[in-house]
Formats: structure tokens, sequence, C-alpha cells
């Protein structure tokens, strides 16, 4: 039998709209928070056959960063992509080295996926929670704005739709902090 997974979502496949995507990403700087996670490893495979001028993968984690970065080396040679890729081992956190990365390399386009995610660790470890889902958000965007980033986007989650979690209030102050910023 074979499965996929299209017929178990039970819901109508939208596309991105390419020609978006291509604007803020083909030719230019982009910088992938996250990158060695599920969401942000797939956008880094997404982003990379878009032709960047340079690719800035992020991660706090050096073994989630070099397992990206072997994937889309792959993908770069078996598609004769031009792209060149950096990888970056730091934490959202740090406010320091997020500032001096992106004063030094100006992303034009930032995807925000770096967050702690799973819920039962998180609810036994709320403090880290805060400090990497909401402060490292605040970090990222006040210095994405500072250094005049054309785009910033949040990967959030449906569970910061009216939270019952730890979780998923953190990911709902970080679309409000996103939400905040955007607006001033």
């Amino acid at each position: 039998l074979d499965l996929d997974i299209d017929d178990l979502l039970s819901r109508e496949i939208i596309e991105p709209y390419k020609e978006l995507l291509i604007k803020d990403t083909a030719h230019k700087v982009v910088l992938v928070t996250g990158a060695g996670g599920s969401i942000g490893g797939e956008l880094c495979k997404q982003i990379i056959n878009l032709n960047p001028e340079k690719l800035l993968i992020l991660d706090n984690s050096e073994f989630a960063l070099y397992k990206i970065l072997n994937s889309l080396e792959v993908l770069i040679s078996k598609n004769k992509i031009k792209a060149s890729i950096f990888p970056i081992l730091a934490s959202v956190q740090d406010v320091k080295k997020i500032s001096e990365i992106i004063s030094s390399w100006k992303p034009h386009t930032v995807y925000h996926a770096a967050a702690y995610k799973h819920v039962p660790l998180l609810e036994q470890n709320i403090a880290q929670a805060v400090l990497n889902n909401i402060f490292g958000t605040y970090n990222l965007v006040e210095l994405s704005i500072s250094y005049v980033c054309k785009k910033f986007i949040l990967v959030s989650t449906d569970k910061a739709v009216r939270p019952t979690n730890i979780m998923g209030a953190t990911k709902r102050i970080a679309e409000l902090i996103v939400q905040a910023f955007a607006i001033q």
C-alpha cells in the first residue's frame, strides 16, 4: 500500500508563490535561524534551490548544523547551484553574537525558525522556553530592524492560537513581538 502524505492531511495543498520567494531570496544574503531543525532544515533546502548569493545557516546544535550543511552541500553539487553556504554555530539568545552576524553579513531576508518546540520538555524547563522563544525572537527582530534587513519571516505554530502550554504561549508572545515591531 502506497501512502501519500497529502492523503493523510485531508486538505487542499496550497503551493507557495514562487515569484515572491525568488524576489526575497535569489541573489540575496539569506539568514535561517534554527537551520538544523526540521522546519529550518527544510527551509534551507528550499531556499538553496532559489539561488541565494549566500545562505547563512545558524543553529545552536553543532551536530544539527553539521547535518544540514552536509545535506545542502550534496544539493549544491547535484544541482550545480552557485550559492555559498556559511554555517554559524550560535544561539539567538546571544545578543552580541547575533549583532555581529547581522551587522557584518547584512542579510536581506531572515527566516527565524529557531525555537524550542517540544511541549513536555518546555513544561519542565519554562525559563529556557522563555529565554529562547521570546527573548531570542526579540533580539533577532530588534537587530534585524537596526541593521535594515528587508524581510523578516517568523516560523510559528498552530499551538500559538489560544495556547494551552508553555511552548504555545512563548510562540504566541514571539508572534506579538514581531507584530509590534512591524507597526512601528
